[in-house]
């Protein structure tokens, strides 16, 4: 009796999970983000430090932020973002091998944008195997329900890109004075430059360290725009 009423209580608890985290996925293929776990519980960190909570957040539209904003990302964070299906193997291998090699050293992660995206808005920071797995749930369904182009909206909107600041957007005004759409190639690159950490790198007062990250960056750009135009002549050459 006690058996049979344990496997129905987990059976209904099995159905609420996939049921709402499905809901919850499908919704936001077409809601705003305007709200994520992070928010609150920075909100809460600032709190509990005497601080008034800051959140500076605007959601807009893929169409209206510039395009080096996505080019600058994936030049930073995932070059291989367009081709893999949630999941970077070989930023996984090598940043494996690099945390063996290097134990005393400040870890490599291998997160795509489809992790971090799925990570920023359904959980919560952490490095404990449960979050670890259901990050990996997340990715694979909004792989497969969003898509990439929605995905980069959702990340370029909800990331943490300074102390209280969230989203392309929201760095745009508060840092550049400008519109996410207005921002220059070089400021996207240090936008991006400052992604590892933003709450200890900064795009408003730059160290050499992340103007160094930003020139980096803007030599990756211009090398993935070439292996795009290649591949375009390629195609239109068939």
């Amino acid at each position: 009796m006690i058996l049979r009423f344990l496997k129905s209580t987990l059976r209904w608890i099995a159905a609420a999970f996939f049921g709402t985290t499905i809901l919850a996925v499908v919704a936001f293929r077409f809601l705003p983000v305007y709200v994520t776990p992070l928010m609150v519980i920075r909100s809460l960190q600032q709190l509990r430090e005497g601080a008034m909570p800051r959140v500076s957040h605007h959601w807009v539209s893929l169409s209206d932020m510039s395009p080096n904003m996505s080019l600058a990302v994936m030049s930073s964070e995932d070059a291989r973002f367009l081709d893999h299906h949630g999941f970077d193997l070989k930023a996984i291998q090598a940043a494996t091998e690099h945390n063996l090699r290097h134990a005393n050293r400040p870890r490599h992660g291998g997160s795509t944008i489809s992790q971090q995206t799925a990570k920023n808005v359904f959980l919560w920071p952490s490095r404990t195997w449960l979050r670890k797995g259901l990050e990996a749930y997340f990715t694979l369904l909004i792989e497969l329900t969003w898509g990439k182009e929605r995905i980069m909206e959702v990340y370029l909107n909800s990331i943490e890109m300074g102390p209280g600041i969230y989203g392309a957007e929201a760095v745009a005004r508060n840092v550049f004075h400008c519109h996410a759409s207005e921002l220059s190639r070089e400021q996207c690159a240090l936008i991006a430059a400052t992604l590892p950490n933003p709450l200890r790198f900064s795009s408003a007062e730059p160290s050499s360290y992340v103007l160094s990250r930003r020139d980096h960056i803007l030599r990756e750009m211009r090398y993935m725009e070439k292996l795009k135009a290649k591949s375009q002549s390629r195609k239109a050459a068939k």
